[in-house]
């Protein structure tokens, strides 16, 4: 339990960011020394659940933009030369084997060799070629890298944007036709709108307006914020819509807790962008909104449930790796909007998940997940197609600054 005392959350915030500190370390370290590809190049596209390398294993467009995220944010925090080798590698590789120089946008998949396996162009993918991109020229100022991330913003508009309802469709040929399966995974409705793809779109576009301010870029991130303001955040609950005909109307009746409190901040970090002090407004207190939804299903461990099926008041009781990562996130943000430490507990508890069951102290990284009964949910990769570093990694890189932040404002009052 945290002390309300100004002393005690002084220590809590210090503790939290040294953590985080280790904990960046720790990751990085297990990716640099674990998945680089020295037979193919590149990085290697899957490691089992157990940690052996599937060396023919195909390599996702996700992945590698997730790796080249990561590493390049991780060089603007380190200035490690290590940490910018390793963004350097993975932009190297996207450049190379995944980008289609005749058409535009970014594979889905090649094959262990770098060959294209899976051409179509989902926009979810485009989106994190641009947020790795642009994170890169943050990190670098490489010319190349901006013109990517720019050509990136204008194949999405070119093809994905829908001027009549607003919003992206999801999925396109690599000539760019739309196509029926629209799915960006199995297990996924076949809908041409959705809120995840909705969600790194708008990430993407609020790490390129940092670097290349664009009028049109900056109308579209409103454009952005304002779809979850008014289609996508349910008004009725509170939580995210998720699934959606292509003029709004939602398909599906579900919640997904990792992806209402990862909107909350992602939201309000556009909207700080962009500059733009009214919808700035709007958007911390829907932030806040979402974030209290979250809390009311928190678990006494401090861990979220995966899902929740209203239809059929029926919740999926495993634990992914990357919910707990956004929440440590989301409920430090939170915190920060009202200055309530019982979210500052939910973010630390959030962490203490973390530690106790999803990461693998011997050998590095975090586990894909638990089932209900905290056992490692062991069938799932260590590193592959949705397996990455950029959730627990860009959790880590958050606290620390946030920390900081709020230590330097109470060293001031």
């Amino acid at each position: 339990m945290i002390s309300a005392t100004s002393s005690a959350r002084t220590h809590q915030l210090t503790l939290y960011q040294q953590e985080m500190e280790q904990e960046l370390e720790r990751i990085l370290t297990f990716w640099a020394e674990n998945t680089q590809d020295h037979q193919h190049s590149g990085f290697v596209g899957q490691m089992d659940g157990t940690g052996m390398v599937i060396p023919e294993a195909p390599k996702g467009s996700i992945l590698n933009a997730r790796i080249l995220w990561t590493f390049s944010a991780a060089y603007r925090h380190t200035q490690k030369k290590e940490h910018l080798e390793l963004a350097t590698r993975a932009l190297d590789y996207l450049q190379t084997h995944f980008l289609d120089s005749a058409h535009g946008g970014v594979y889905w998949m090649v094959d262990a060799q770098g060959q294209p396996l899976n051409t179509r162009k989902q926009v979810y993918a485009q989106a994190f070629a641009l947020y790795g991109f642009s994170e890169y020229y943050r990190a670098t100022q490489a010319p190349a890298a901006l013109k990517r991330s720019q050509e990136l913003f204008t194949w999405i508009e070119h093809y994905s944007y829908d001027p009549e309802h607003g919003g992206y469709l999801e999925a396109f040929s690599h000539e760019g036709q739309l196509l029926e399966d629209l799915r960006l995974s199995e297990k996924d409705r076949n809908d041409p709108k959705t809120m995840n793809t909705h969600l790194h779109v708008l990430e993407a576009y609020a790490n390129l307006y940092r670097i290349w301010p664009d009028p049109v870029l900056a109308e579209r991130l409103r454009d952005l914020i304002n779809v979850f303001l008014q289609r996508i955040i349910d008004p009725a609950t509170g939580h995210l819509n998720l699934f959606f005909g292509r003029d709004w109307t939602s398909t599906a009746n579900l919640v997904s807790y990792g992806h209402d409190i990862e909107a909350s901040w992602l939201l309000q970090e556009a909207a700080e962008v962009l500059n733009h002090q009214a919808l700035l407004t709007q958007v911390k207190e829907a932030a806040l909104k979402l974030a209290q939804v979250t809390a009311e299903a928190l678990l006494p461990d401090g861990s979220l449930y995966h899902e929740l099926n209203l239809d059929q008041n029926h919740f999926d009781t495993h634990r992914e790796w990357w919910v707990s990562a956004e929440a440590m996130v989301g409920f430090l943000n939170a915190f920060e909007l009202t200055q309530n430490e019982e979210y500052l507990r939910h973010s630390w508890n959030a962490w203490q998940f973390a530690q106790n069951h999803l990461l693998d102290h011997k050998n590095g990284e975090w586990l894909w997940g638990v089932h209900h009964d905290y056992t490692p949910m062991a069938a799932q990769d260590k590193v592959g197609f949705w397996k990455c570093p950029y959730h627990n990694a860009r959790a880590c890189l958050e606290i620390i600054h946030r920390c900081r932040q709020q230590l330097r404002q109470e060293n001031h009052t």
